[in-house]
């Protein structure tokens, strides 16, 4: 009796034991403060995944933004006014000046025009008149966008030396304020007088993003626009400056060479383009000096005047068609 009393005693002390030990194992054993780190340090990393999504996602939210807002102006500055346009041929006039100068053109040819004809009668007027028109409105916006077009050009050749010097100065520790008077000082012109311009802008209390992107409107380029537009960003935003102008500098090194590939590739058709546009008024002049009372006849009598504006129509829609063969805008 004692036997069995002391058995199903036993057993009865071993279950509580066991059941003791289910309860209370996990708190001797140390898993519950295991458990509560790891719950912890899993509700710490899921607050900072979602800290640096917001971040991101905020970042980005600016990025658009801002790019939307470049956009925006870019359109709307798509048609420059004329000082800006005499402003971007580097040229210091105002604008009654360009006035001034196209009607002294006008006169100086409807002048010409008519001392070559030799005789004053109601056809040579209006045609000295068409020529004044032509020449006094013609050719100074034409020597606009010739001067426009070459300094451009050393623009486009310095920019990417410039963006280099400013790499290396902010990887150096400089400031980017010092390392774009690093660049104002020592590039050529018109680099140095356009960066130097960013530099008198920002110092009269702009931004310099928002100097950097007034580049746009001097320099209406699109290297010169992305420029902007990576400064502005990284004044916003934030990040790696000398990352993404590094960047900048290889795309805008990987354009030029493109495009000095696309000029070398179109070569040929525009020397043939040149050939056939000026082998009729080359033909027209040796048959002049030859035989003049052939083609004479042309200025004189009202058919040839007809023929002549028909020719000129033909001629100018055929010389638009083989230039808009024949460039290449990227």
């Amino acid at each position: 009796m004692d036997v069995h009393f002391i058995a199903i005693a036993l057993l009865v002390v071993g279950l509580v034991l066991c059941i003791a030990m289910v309860f209370f194992h996990p708190h001797l054993s140390g898993e519950r403060q295991a458990e509560n780190r790891r719950a912890v340090f899993t509700r710490t990393v899921t607050a900072r995944v979602e800290g640096e999504k917001k971040a991101q996602r905020s970042r980005r939210e600016q990025v658009e933004g801002t790019l939307k807002e470049l956009e925006a102006r870019r359109r709307k500055a798509k048609n420059f006014s004329l000082s800006m346009r005499i402003m971007q041929a580097g040229l210091s006039w105002t604008e009654q000046t360009f006035w001034i100068v196209s009607v002294s053109v006008s006169v100086v040819v409807f002048l010409l025009v008519v001392f070559l004809a030799g005789a004053l009668s109601r056809n040579t007027l209006l045609m000295a008149a068409g020529f004044a028109f032509a020449g006094g409105f013609g050719l100074p916006r034409w020597v606009l966008g010739f001067l426009k077009k070459r300094r451009e050009k050393k623009f486009l050749a310095a920019l990417p030396d410039a963006v280099d010097v400013v790499v290396r100065g902010v990887k150096a520790g400089l400031p980017l304020y010092e390392s774009i008077k690093v660049v104002a000082r020592d590039s050529p012109d018109p680099l140095r007088g356009e960066f130097q311009a960013i530099l008198d802008t920002q110092a009269v209390g702009m931004p310099l993003g928002e100097a950097c992107l007034r580049l746009y409107d001097r320099m209406p380029l699109p290297e010169a626009n992305f420029f902007g537009i990576v400064i502005s960003i990284q004044q916003k935003s934030g990040g790696n400056l000398s990352e993404a102008l590094g960047n900048l500098s290889r795309m805008l090194r990987e354009r030029k060479k493109m495009r000095e590939k696309i000029q070398a590739m179109s070569m040929e058709a525009k020397a043939s383009a040149a050939i056939i546009g000026s082998l009729p008024i080359m033909v027209a002049l040796a048959v002049y000096v030859f035989q003049p009372g052939y083609i004479t006849v042309l200025f004189t009598h009202p058919v040839g005047h007809i023929l002549l504006a028909i020719c000129a129509g033909l001629m100018g829609f055929g010389t638009w068609m083989m230039r808009a063969m024949i460039n290449f805008d990227f």
